[in-house]
């Protein structure tokens, strides 16, 4: 559909390259969205607390409750709302009793501070650590469905996208974990749904534009949701450095649309107009901003005397005379970090090569205490099994590589912009770790998370494609298919649910759902 828009009084005639520039989606659809919200929210917000673990009268976490590292995001947590910084745990005492020191963190400060902001709000708990990764992971939800009715202008394939992202396996698991890949995984989608809108608002000014204003390059005025990515992109890097990826490719993107958008008005050398016009705002709306954004997620370690190599800088000579002891002991913090994560190759029995993603050849086995037997959480045969399996809806990932060969041939051959930049979205969080995997560095299917929801937007934009061919028939055998594939993931989903959510079953029915010996 094309939106609605009445020109201004001063607008030049509607023209046919001008209805090209106006955007797709109208107002509304809130009604798809917050159902489809609604779903997700469900299914993440149901049994969250479990596994459940245990609590001494000390507080410390006991018991087989935390799920893989999520106990020591929680620790942190709590210790950064005791002291605004991480502290290490005292020697020879339970995990979480803190030390005066501290602790050698790294990953940056944020995602542990909202995590933080559930235990504030319902305990140091399972449910109190795991709330915040709940909401987020239904937010994101919310924006694919927008960002996928803005891009398609249609409500229904803005639900299919939201609601084929609710029910994959590893959002679903990241969205019920004290980890911090699910924050970075919103922010990621947050910084993209801005800048699309961004996008829509560019080309429906220079739509309206009169032909003396775009003689000299057009007028863009104040641009909000370019602010509103770099926020987004700041609080991605001040989640994780992986952020640097798909923050990369956006920035690209930007610019990319801003110079197709004076294309289409027929602008001359919309490049150099573009570099000439706008460098200096984009610079500091998409750079600056997230850099500052970055350093201000660790006010709490600046704030502190106790924060690990807080205190660094002090007495040590050094050449840079003009840069505050704070600021260089921050920057050799960041030194050690760089290096930590350059050199780690610890060897783990769930690490796996990043090509191998897409096809789920390794996930990650959270959580899943041995030697379940009758009468042990709710078992009712010899053997039972409870798991929590780090694992992507089979019937949504194994599309991955049709889905991304769809997208190219929208790109090559209709110079679909959407097609791009969801393929590029869709492939950077994958091959960006190929080269890291030379390395031999420790890798996990859950670093993949971020490409998710730009599959399933990639879906619903081929499914689009699919139901808008010509012809009763063949629209009717596109509808039957888009209809039984949604089906299949449905069924799917549910079919794993158990291993996904600690629900206690069989051993032989959790067999049964290993279909390959590396899920096991």
């Amino acid at each position: 559909m094309t939106a609605t828009l009445v020109a201004p009084s001063t607008a030049a005639p509607p023209a046919p390259w001008r209805e090209r520039l106006l955007p797709l989606v109208s107002p509304g659809g809130w009604g798809v969205t917050l159902l489809v919200t609604l779903v997700a929210g469900l299914l993440r917000f149901v049994r969250l607390d479990q596994p459940t673990s245990t609590l001494s009268d000390k507080g410390v976490i006991q018991g087989p409750g935390d799920i893989f590292d999520e106990v020591y995001y929680a620790c942190d947590a709590k210790n950064l709302l005791r002291y605004g910084v991480e502290h290490a745990s005292a020697a020879g005492k339970a995990f979480c009793t803190p030390e005066s020191t501290g602790a050698f963190v790294v990953h940056p400060p944020l995602g542990k501070w909202l995590i933080g902001v559930g235990e504030e709000l319902f305990g140091f708990n399972t449910l109190g650590w795991r709330f915040a990764a709940a909401v987020f992971g239904t937010l994101t939800v919310l924006l694919v469905v927008r960002i996928g009715r803005r891009m398609t202008g249609s409500d229904l394939l803005g639900g299919l996208a939201g609601l084929l992202l609710a029910l994959d396996g590893l959002s679903f698991v990241q969205s019920r974990v004290a980890m911090v890949d699910i924050f970075l995984c919103f922010w990621i989608v947050a910084a993209f749904g801005a800048l699309v809108v961004d996008r829509d608002r560019v080309r429906e000014r220079l739509a309206w534009a009169e032909d003396e204003q775009l003689s000299r390059g057009g007028r863009l005025g104040w641009r909000p949701w370019q602010l509103t990515a770099g926020l987004c992109f700041g609080a991605a890097l001040g989640t994780k450095w992986s952020a640097v990826f798909p923050v990369g490719v956006m920035l690209v993107l930007a610019v990319a649309w801003e110079v197709g958008a004076r294309r289409a008005a027929g602008i001359r050398a919309p490049w150099r107009v573009t570099l000439r016009r706008t460098t200096v705002s984009m610079l500091a709306a998409l750079v600056v901003l997230p850099v500052a954004v970055y350093v201000a997620s660790w006010t709490g370690w600046f704030l502190s005397t106790e924060g690990y190599d807080r205190v660094w800088a002090h007495g040590r000579s050094t050449s840079w005379f003009f840069m505050p002891e704070a600021m260089r002991s921050w920057w050799h913090y960041h030194w050690e970090i760089y290096n930590f994560h350059n050199h780690l190759a610890a060897k783990h029995p769930y690490q796996s090569h990043p090509l191998s993603w897409p096809f789920l050849g390794r996930p990650v086995n959270y959580y899943y205490p041995p030697g379940l037997t009758s009468g042990t959480y709710g078992c009712t045969t010899k053997s039972c099994s409870r798991e929590v399996l780090a694992i992507g809806t089979p019937a949504l990932w194994w599309t991955m590589i049709p889905v991304t060969i769809g997208l190219a041939a929208r790109w090559v051959s209709k110079r679909d912009w959407r097609g791009a930049s969801l393929l590029l979205m869709m492939a950077v969080s994958i091959l960006a770790w190929v080269p890291s995997d030379l390395k031999g560095r420790t890798m996990f299917l859950f670093y993949a998370l971020p490409s998710v929801p730009f599959l399933c937007l990639g879906l619903a934009l081929l499914a689009g494609w699919l139901l808008g061919q010509t012809g009763t028939v063949r629209r009717s055998v596109a509808a039957a298919g888009v209809g039984v594939y949604t089906s299949v993931v449905v069924l799917n989903f549910a079919y794993l649910y158990p291993v996904l959510a600690a629900v206690t079953i069989s051993y032989a029915d959790w067999y049964s759902k290993m279909w390959f010996a590396s899920w096991i």
